[in-house]
């Protein structure tokens, strides 16, 4: 085995022999059509209940301590409704980050047959995870905590406790957003709020007594504050990585770019689906992709002009 000096951090096996069909075994008896996706791990699984706490915390004290009340019905309605709309969103896009198929690679299914089922030419190349024996395509890497390749695997997000990738990234992405919205819209309400209080008698601005709210509000402000921070980076980066076409391993390991280049707009479209529409706001509209062959996509990627190079691959 040979390990190739440079940045692509796979250990390439020059000989298709090499790529030992005989050491995987068959892939598992698929489950039944639309089996849930959800990752079994114990931190994710913390780390998305602490979410959907932290939200439902904030819908309390945002209802029951500013909202109802208060005298102004129309002020009390309006942002009412906004609050909780963008609050079910964001919940919303947390389930479908969570419990979508992030574009898991075939667990292992670089057997002999499926090798020799892929007919592969002179000069195109394949690669194998030696940790799931996947044939991988280009552009995915392997997760150990999900233990699968992962298409255009961006990063592990233990809050919604799945790899952000090809198939759930609009998902995470909407979730970024909408939890930055009620967390921007509640500091504005807890800051309105406060000046009513010192305008008015406290025993009067809250059902609460004036130490208990005056402890919810402060605790509101501080988890508003630091989401709003975290989510506002999260959705710039995913924004910038979706624009420039380059995931957040790839941008990590500066791997060199091997697939061809597309237009800030295209590669939006790509992820949030074609054409533009409200739909791209709604974590219920599955995007059309439009998605080749992954596996043809990648051998045809990966051509080289020397004769018989085809070529296994360890795990990114």
């Amino acid at each position: 085995m040979m390990l190739i000096p440079t940045h692509h951090f796979r250990d390439i096996e020059r000989k298709p022999e090499y790529l030992q069909p005989e050491k995987c075994v068959p892939p598992p008896y698929p489950g039944p059509v639309g089996t849930m996706w959800f990752i079994r791990d114990g931190c994710g699984i913390a780390c998305a209940i602490v979410t959907w706490f932290l939200v439902l915390y904030a819908e309390f004290v945002v209802l029951f301590v500013m909202l109802i009340p208060s005298r102004d019905y129309v002020y009390s309605i309006i942002n009412g409704i906004v609050f909780n709309l963008l609050a079910f969103l964001a919940l919303a896009s947390h389930c479908r980050a969570m419990l979508t198929d992030p574009g898991a690679v075939p667990k292992g299914n670089a057997t002999k047959e499926f090798i020799e089922s892929l007919q592969l030419k002179p000069g195109q190349v394949v690669y194998k995870c030696p940790k799931c024996c996947s044939i991988k395509p280009d552009r995915a890497h392997h997760c150990s905590v999900c233990k699968r390749c992962i298409r255009k695997m961006d990063h592990h997000c233990p809050w919604v406790n799945n790899c952000v990738g090809e198939n759930n990234q609009k998902y995470f992405v909407l979730f970024t957003m909408y939890i930055a919205l009620i967390s921007l819209h509640a500091l504005i309400m807890v800051g309105f709020h406060f000046l009513h209080c010192f305008e008015e008698d406290w025993t009067k601005c809250s059902s609460f007594s004036p130490p208990t709210t005056v402890i919810l509000l402060i605790l509101l402000c501080f988890e508003g504050l630091l989401f709003l921070i975290f989510t506002s980076v999260m959705f710039g980066t995913q924004v910038h990585s979706i624009c420039t076409d380059e995931t957040g391993i790839e941008q990590l390991k500066k791997e060199e770019r091997r697939w061809a280049k597309k237009t800030k707009w295209m590669n939006m479209k790509a992820v949030f689906g074609h054409p533009f529409s409200l739909s791209w706001a709604s974590p219920f509209a599955t995007p059309d992709q439009g998605k080749a062959d992954p596996y043809q996509a990648s051998s045809a990627s990966n051509e080289r002009t020397s004769p018989g190079s085809a070529r296994g691959a360890g795990s990114q």
